[in-house]
């Protein structure tokens, strides 16, 4: 009883990580409430894919070249500094959308260069402090809650957009819509005030990247590969799939109703994953989650239809939690495998955002190049399955790596190295 109720206690999350936890739920909820709709209003200005796609990548280069930079500011010891601006950034994203108005169309490098230094430092520190706040023991359960509070704020925040935008004049209710982000965002600037600094050791390696590919033997470097292949999947799978529903429903209520359903199966699926998942069934469960990703790509091509975008939607929110939540804890867990890769976490963290801005830039140009070229459905829809099937390679640079660590896993203390 006495190794249960211990067992028990480890497994709890801290504090400071429920606070972590309300930041990015505040962040989420902001960013759903416009970011679902972003496309859509890019879109009526502009009809034009490429021009949402330049916006995209714009936003990736920013976004990396922010990680590795802001990386020395963070490891000097100004990581919830970083972290303040980047929220606070992201209100100013939405207030310089409500300045320009319509018109944002024909802005979109400076648009795209907000968004990425905004997310790029959010992002990073985020990554940082939930690293110093969880233990191997506890992260598959905060991936949990925060696949949870993402799926409440993805079924609320969009439907409630949706219902502003529909039964307001279409120009007003977008501009009630991005004031409400603007103010969310604030919110989180206040609410992180209440989390804690940590010490940081040593000084900022420029080159650990560099030096991680040419080290041979790394599990790092597969990883790496594993992290490409995710970010190849979120970038063009985040612009293309609200932006399809609207376009097949011409209604941003019916996009907020799509929103609401695929948001609540995810709520329940990263409940249930969060709370029963083990390090030992990353791998098997990685793989089913996988698989079922691409075979819900497959009905697109008996026809796009709403009701083909909500098999997909319904499909892909079931089962990404058991493609995400490992990759992501084992990843972790590798960053604090050894007292080396701990007091130089920013870096690795760094190394990571990387690793997914490589993925993200990379299929926002065969994107951008594809729509160029075609926009015929079948077009799309090869794109959609060739991107979509990247997490097949995800797992198979990640099962080595995982199997190894499942089969370690009774030999390691239960406790990470000490922060």
């Amino acid at each position: 009883m006495q190794k249960a109720h211990w067992a028990d206690r480890a497994e709890r999350l801290t504090g400071q990580s429920w606070l972590l936890l309300a930041v990015n739920a505040l962040f989420v909820i902001a960013s759903s409430l416009s970011g679902t709709f972003l496309g859509v209003y890019l879109w009526k200005a502009s009809h034009n894919f490429a021009a949402i796609g330049w916006f995209t990548l714009l936003t990736h280069l920013c976004m990396a070249l922010t990680f590795w930079i802001a990386g020395y500011v963070v490891k000097k010891g100004y990581s919830l500094l970083c972290f303040r601006i980047g929220i606070a950034l992201s209100a100013g994203f939405y207030a310089i959308v409500l300045l320009l108005g319509t018109s944002a169309v024909h802005y979109i490098w400076l648009l795209g260069l907000v968004q990425g230094l905004a997310t790029g430092l959010f992002w990073l520190v985020f990554n940082v402090i939930y690293f110093e706040v969880t233990e191997p023991d506890t992260r598959d359960r905060f991936n949990g809650w925060m696949g949870i509070f993402g799926a409440i704020a993805g079924m609320v925040a969009p439907w409630c957009s949706g219902l502003l935008i529909s039964h307001m004049n279409a120009e007003r209710g977008y501009r009630m819509v991005f004031m409400i982000s603007l103010g969310t965002f604030i919110a989180g600037v206040v609410v992180s005030l209440w989390l804690r600094q940590r010490r940081t050791e040593g000084v900022y390696e420029w080159r650990l990247p560099a030096r991680i590919l040419q080290t041979k033997g790394t599990p790092w470097r597969s990883i790496l590969g594993a992290l490409a292949a995710q970010g190849f999947r979120e970038s063009v799978f985040g612009v293309m799939i609200g932006l399809l529903v609207y376009i097949q429903t011409g209604s941003e209520m019916k996009l907020g109703n799509f929103t609401l359903i695929t948001s609540a199966i995810a709520f329940i699926s990263f409940y249930f994953v969060g709370k029963w998942i083990k390090p030992s069934w990353r791998s098997p469960a990685m793989l089913l989650g996988t698989v079922a990703l691409i075979v819900v790509i497959l009905p697109f091509f008996f026809g796009m239809s709403y009701m083909t975008m909500l098999i997909f939607g319904i499909g892909t929110s079931l089962f990404i939690p058991l493609y995400t939540v490992p990759m992501t804890s084992a990843v972790f867990d590798l960053i604090g495998q050894n007292e080396e890769s701990v007091r130089q976490r920013e870096e690795y963290i760094v190394l990571r955002e990387l690793g997914l801005s490589a993925g993200r830039i990379v299929s926002m140009l065969l994107f951008i190049v594809t729509v160029s070229v075609s926009q015929d459905p079948l077009v799309l829809n090869i794109l959609l399955l060739v991107v979509g099937s990247a997490p097949f390679v995800c797992w198979l640079c990640m099962r080595g790596y995982l199997r190894s660590m499942a089969g370690q896993r009774e030999k390691m203390p239960r406790r990470e190295v000490t922060r």
